[in-house]
């Protein structure tokens, strides 16, 4: 790719990777057939899909469809060389117990960008009944004869997969089960809706404190995915960094209120309808400071791309990441491309710079890899981003999506690399 082009126009997100992936697992539950509609055309999906049929289940992909059948399980084990590809896997352990009561999950994988400690998974789990251990890298887990109770959780963090993996069980369980200090992302509402519209009860949907109340069974229900914030918030930053106007639709923007206003914090006018976002910057762009923390706090998977941002702003900025240990991991091939970064512990000093500078990078993981082609769109060369089937986990024709925009970027035939043309 090449940088310079001022990117305009119009782009439409995908559902939500982070809800689809739960939803699917979800879909486990239910003696019928799912339809899933707004399913973004991902890798990720794909491996979510083979770990579904694995379990016995049928999945028919349409398009941006998906038809998922699980009258039948024939499976109770979710395999490693599946879970080692994507972390999300793990979503099938509260939905297998709560349908088969009994499960073998290996252990997760996905990006390398933290440690994904499920203790909270297993805690919350063994609170509602669940018998634990792990054994040669799986988590095997049975359901006493009793069945799954309904009891009082406590988490000690918001952690998305532990709160989605406790409310799937949850609904099936007997008897009441609160869940506190839940994790309040909008994938978590999307998941809590598709569970209520088969027939669940929950409640406190989007706060930090739910309840659920058992029921002995889910019925076949049709659900469009919500849209994806995190690919709208990365739209958003490509145009920020080029000057735009950009308008990226599809989205609930309420579920960006932070990042839009870290966006008009740098000196970027936004104009914000409920469905839709249009960013144009004509000044230079502000040095602010970021932390990542749990929705609502501004999102982990976001920060790559402002630091990308950030790279070019005037004057320096921290930025704090307090939920993956590792996610700077890509900090240090955005310096090859001239950026001016010091990493201390969870701590990132950035300087902007007057010019990134094209060179040859590599993804590190799914935002690193984006935030790196975001980079490359003003940088002055040609930039080449290699493994970028991470890319490919999360986004869906990303490289059509940007030229669409005016982005000078192009996929090379061994579809290994992104290539630029100048």
């Amino acid at each position: 790719m090449c940088g310079g082009p001022r990117l305009t126009g119009e782009v439409a997100v995908e559902g939500a990777k982070n809800s689809a992936l739960k939803l699917m697992a979800a879909s486990l539950m239910i003696p019928g057939s799912t339809r899933l509609t707004n399913v973004p055309q991902i890798s990720d999906v794909d491996v979510m899909a083979e770990v579904l049929v694995r379990l016995g289940a049928r999945v028919v992909r349409s398009d941006h469809e998906l038809h998922i059948d699980a009258s039948t399980l024939t499976s109770h084990e979710a395999p490693y060389e599946l879970v080692a590809k994507m972390r999300a896997s793990t979503a099938v352990l509260g939905p297998l117990l709560a349908r088969l009561g009994v499960a073998r999950v290996a252990l997760p994988g996905g990006c390398n960008i933290g440690s994904r400690k499920i203790d909270m998974h297993i805690h919350g789990l063994e609170t509602l009944g669940v018998e634990m251990e792990l054994e040669h890298g799986y988590i095997a887990a049975r359901v006493p004869e009793s069945g799954l109770t309904g009891a009082h959780v406590t988490l000690d963090f918001p952690s998305v997969g532990a709160t989605e993996n406790l409310l799937m069980a949850a609904v099936l369980a007997r008897g009441t089960t609160v869940i506190e200090n839940a994790a309040r992302e909008p994938e978590i509402g999307d998941l809590a809706h598709f569970l209520v519209a088969a027939g669940a009860r929950v409640d406190g949907i989007g706060t930090s404190v739910v309840t659920v109340e058992g029921v002995e069974r889910l019925e076949p229900v049709e659900h469009r995915v919500i849209g994806d914030r995190i690919e709208a918030g990365t739209f958003l930053v490509a145009g920020a960094l080029t000057g735009g106007p950009v308008t990226v639709t599809g989205f609930g923007s309420s579920h960006l209120d932070i990042v839009l206003r870290k966006l008009a914090d740098m000196g970027c006018d936004l104009e914000v309808g409920e469905d839709r976002v249009t960013v144009r910057r004509d000044g230079p762009l502000r040095a602010v400071d970021i932390q990542t923390l749990p929705y609502p706090g501004f999102p982990t998977d976001m920060q790559a791309q402002f630091m990308a941002l950030l790279a070019i702003a005037d004057g320096g900025a921290i930025i704090t990441e307090n939920v993956f240990e590792n996610r700077f991991m890509f900090a240090g091939e955005l310096a090859r491309m001239g950026a001016d970064i010091r990493i201390e512990g969870h701590h990132a000093l950035v300087k902007g710079v007057k010019a990134l500078s094209g060179a040859p990078v590599r993804s590190t993981d799914l935002r690193g890899g984006a935030a790196l082609v975001l980079a490359g769109l003003v940088a002055q060369g040609e930039t080449v981003v290699g493994d970028i089937e991470h890319i490919d986990r999360g986004y869906e024709r990303f490289v059509e999506k940007l030229s669409s925009l005016g982005a000078s970027v192009s996929r090379r035939a061994n579809v290994s690399d992104f290539d630029g043309i100048c």
